[in-house]
């Protein structure tokens, strides 16, 4: 069910959903398996994201994904209060792209993806919502969840075509990478 299919941004400069519902999200969800929480951490992501300072530090460091050794994500401070992230292929050195963000839903420039923005906001203590756009479209949604001992993300991958409807779900966990 998809009861209105735009994102939107408030007058805060804020992106948010216009009803793409988590109704349809949650079908696909749980056709591919995944099971209620990450329904209800989807669900609640799409709707509301609130601040919180102490979250973004919890993040920083190595992270490796857990299916594919050339996926690794950096998370290290930005500036006060900030965040980078840099994405980068082991195999590949100097193949890598990046962002930063105040987590304040404020689109900026992704370096090494020409045309592409992103925001983040917090959801909770625990998650990110990351609205990646390319040539002016909002494509995906990632909602970013921190295992409670903080050594474990789960991205929820989610893919929208040009008129905000949902294509595709996918899942990938991250490891925190041992010092």
């Amino acid at each position: 069910v998809v009861v209105g299919p735009h994102l939107r941004q408030g007058r805060s400069g804020q992106w948010g959903q216009s009803g793409v519902v988590a109704a349809d999200a949650e079908q696909r969800l749980a056709v591919g398996g995944q099971h209620d929480g990450v329904r209800a951490v989807f669900a609640a992501a799409l709707f509301s994201a609130t601040p919180s300072q102490a979250q973004p530090t919890a993040r920083f460091g190595v992270w490796d994904n857990s299916t594919n050794p050339n996926n690794v994500m950096t998370y290290e401070p930005f500036e006060k209060g900030g965040s980078k992230l840099t994405v980068s292929n082991p195999s590949k050195p100097g193949d890598e792209w990046s962002y930063v963000t105040f987590f304040d839903g404020q689109f900026r420039p992704v370096a090494g993806q020409p045309g592409s923005e992103t925001a983040v906001e917090v959801i909770d203590d625990k998650s990110i919502r990351i609205l990646n756009k390319r040539d002016g479209v909002v494509y995906q949604v990632v909602i970013n969840t921190l295992s409670e001992d903080n050594n474990t993300i789960n991205n929820e991958y989610i893919r929208m075509d040009k008129d905000g409807k949902i294509t595709g779900v996918t899942h990938v966990t991250y490891n925190r990478r041992k010092k």
